[in-house]
């Protein structure tokens, strides 16, 4: 059966992996969902991400990331959805805790987080919030 949602699938393997107390998940390859491990390399939630070709399907391999034993990422949610895409511009970003979460946005200059987006002016579809 095809996969619907994969970056939805994606962020729940991060999630379980963490309940789990996992040091590392694997989740398949894709431009997107290494965009989206990408901001949150840079953002600080993950240790980092690399590809893994041991399998027969290329995959990406998530070094998570914890602070005194929690997990780095409390809380990560799909916000635009394949059965409805939520979109927002510059202006328009939500903001996440009072700024101490991200927004992660798929803009014409890329994926980038919900401050990036703002400071090069740009909107587009709201994948994720994470805090």
């Amino acid at each position: 059966m095809a996969m619907t949602d994969p970056l939805g699938d994606m962020l729940t393997r991060i999630r379980n992996g963490q309940r789990a107390k996992k040091d590392s998940v694997l989740s398949p390859a894709s431009k997107l969902r290494a965009n989206v491990l990408e901001v949150l390399q840079r953002e600080g939630y993950i240790r980092g991400y690399s590809e893994d070709a041991t399998g027969k399907h290329p995959a990406l391999r998530i070094e998570l990331k914890y602070f005194e034993g929690e997990p780095a990422i409390k809380h990560v949610a799909r916000v635009s959805k394949p059965g409805r895409r939520v979109y927002s511009g510059s202006k328009e970003l939500p903001t996440i805790r009072n700024g101490l979460g991200i927004t992660i946005v798929s803009t014409p200059k890329g994926v980038l987080s919900d401050n990036e987006a703002r400071a090069e002016n740009v909107g587009g579809e709201v994948l994720a919030e994470v805090f």
